[in-house]
């Protein structure tokens, strides 16, 4: 005997849409606010192919890229713990491990580290404050001042960027050289004259960087506090420096970085051990061709980055926001 269908309306049709929602129970849910029902889609089956091709293939070059760019910090801090103070004793990674060449380069009166150490946070500490606080000075005139000679001076100021600092030694040498016999507290062989060729080799580039960054601030900003009575003194110091404080942390950061790891001009102008930096000091233990101290080079190199370490971790929380949020403008 065949089935009455069920008619709408009818017990028929009553009991046949009660089997069929008692059927779908499985796949429907009814929101605890009374909107009907709601469909819950089915988690479909993991497949390592469709996941790998999506998103997989990323955390490989992910893993790839970080052993890459531990493997010299690893290969340096295996040296440094190596008593044997030769490179080629230290190719097998933690095969010896001892603190003697950090015993050696701290007590050595020879090798005044903990000089060198102090000389290159003072300079590197005085440059990225010094940097900061005149590219910021400057990128804010660029930003929100009208002037003439403005556009011409932010393309002089990326053209002069393009030719590498080496080029201009010389130059500096003999520059400081004769500073240094009108004023000699800021010629050769002081700190204050590294720190002034420091600046203005950085000035510009920072300068251009925060200029970006600078012309994401609306200029309405300036205007109701111009309404309000302020000048552009305390527009800036008061209301523009916390807006801008990434790629403030940012200058700074790549600011303290390059002064650490800058050689070249420290070695010529800084002549007296007890005024060179860490860069130009180390050297000096690897110099010798009958002997180089390189477990003792890597403790120092080891010690040196650890202020540079502590620095990026404090300002790590600016570094992606100042780094990219001008770049589009």
């Amino acid at each position: 005997m065949a089935v009455p269908d069920a008619v709408p309306g009818t017990q028929t049709g009553l009991l046949a849409g009660e089997a069929e929602e008692f059927a779908d129970a499985s796949t429907r849910a009814y929101s605890s606010q009374g909107e009907g029902p709601r469909h819950i889609p089915t988690k479909r089956p993991f497949k390592f192919g469709r996941w790998f091709t999506a998103t997989g293939w990323r955390h490989v070059v992910g893993v790839v890229m970080v052993v890459f760019s531990l493997f010299p910090i690893v290969f340096v801090v295996s040296s440094s713990l190596n008593p044997h103070g030769t490179l080629t004793g230290s190719n097998a990674l933690f095969s010896k491990i001892g603190l003697d060449s950090y015993v050696r380069i701290l007590s050595d009166p020879q090798v005044p580290f903990a000089t060198w150490f102090g000389n290159t946070l003072l300079i590197a500490g005085v440059t990225a404050v010094g940097t900061v606080f005149l590219g910021a000075l400057a990128a804010y005139s660029f930003s929100r001042m009208r002037f003439t000679g403005r556009r011409f001076g932010l393309i002089s100021i990326v053209i002069v960027q393009m030719f590498p600092q080496l080029l201009a030694v010389v130059a500096i040498f003999l520059l400081m050289s004769t500073i240094g016999d009108l004023f000699p507290a800021i010629g050769l062989n002081t700190h204050i004259g590294l720190i002034m060729v420091y600046l203005g080799g950085a000035l510009g580039v920072n300068t251009y960087l925060m200029y970006g960054f600078f012309n994401t601030i609306p200029a309405s900003i300036d205007e109701a506090a111009k309404i309000d009575g302020a000048g552009h003194a305390r527009i800036f110091f008061t209301i523009i420096l916390r807006l801008v404080a990434p790629i403030l942390a940012v200058v700074a950061l790549l600011s303290f970085i390059a002064s650490v790891n800058e050689f070249v001009v420290a070695s010529v102008l800084l002549i007296d051990t007890e005024k060179q930096t860490l860069a130009v000091g180390l050297t000096k233990l690897v110099s010798n061709p009958r002997y180089a101290d390189w477990s003792a080079f890597s403790a120092g190199a080891v010690m040196a980055a650890l202020p540079v370490v502590a620095l990026f971790l404090f300002l790590q929380r600016y570094i992606v926001g100042g780094l990219t949020a001008g770049a589009v403008k």
